[in-house]
């Protein structure tokens, strides 16, 4: 960034006519549960649909031996791995997810606006491009 505003003054363009905003991180931690109104598209469902699932086949069968029999066995093994298939999708979530997180760091991205004459604008976006920016755009 610090490049590319040495650039751009050497260009003949004042330190007045340029601007770099960087934008703020997220402060808050996402929600684990959507509303109606809002959603991240994290599931915490389908880990424990998928498991209870499973178990609710394996307890029903197993249920024709034992002795409550194969329905009750089946409701008790699909309660019992959804809640084993939330935890896991919690504990993914929470913990190692968070984790990726701090390590990444936190960065932010900085909106660089720079005031020029058309001569100077495609100078300025070609050094732009030089520099690495994420992207460009002109407004005439």
């Amino acid at each position: 960034m610090e490049l590319a505003i040495t650039s751009i003054e050497q260009l003949g363009i004042t330190r007045e006519s340029i601007l770099a905003v960087p934008l703020n991180n997220r402060v808050e931690e996402r929600r684990l549960f959507d509303t109606l109104h809002r959603a991240d598209g994290i599931s915490l469902f389908d880990k424990g649909a998928a498991i209870g699932t499973a178990f609710s086949v394996v307890g029903a069968s197993i249920g024709f031996v034992l002795e409550w029999g194969p329905i009750y066995w089946g409701l008790i093994g699909a309660v019992a791995g959804f809640i084993l298939g939330f935890l896991i999708d919690v504990f993914i979530f929470k913990v190692v997810h968070k984790r990726e997180r701090t390590l990444r760091g936190k960065k932010s991205e900085v909106v660089l606006v720079v005031e020029c004459n058309k001569e100077f604008g495609d100078k300025v976006e070609q050094l732009l491009w030089e520099n690495l920016a994420l992207g460009v755009s002109k407004v005439d």
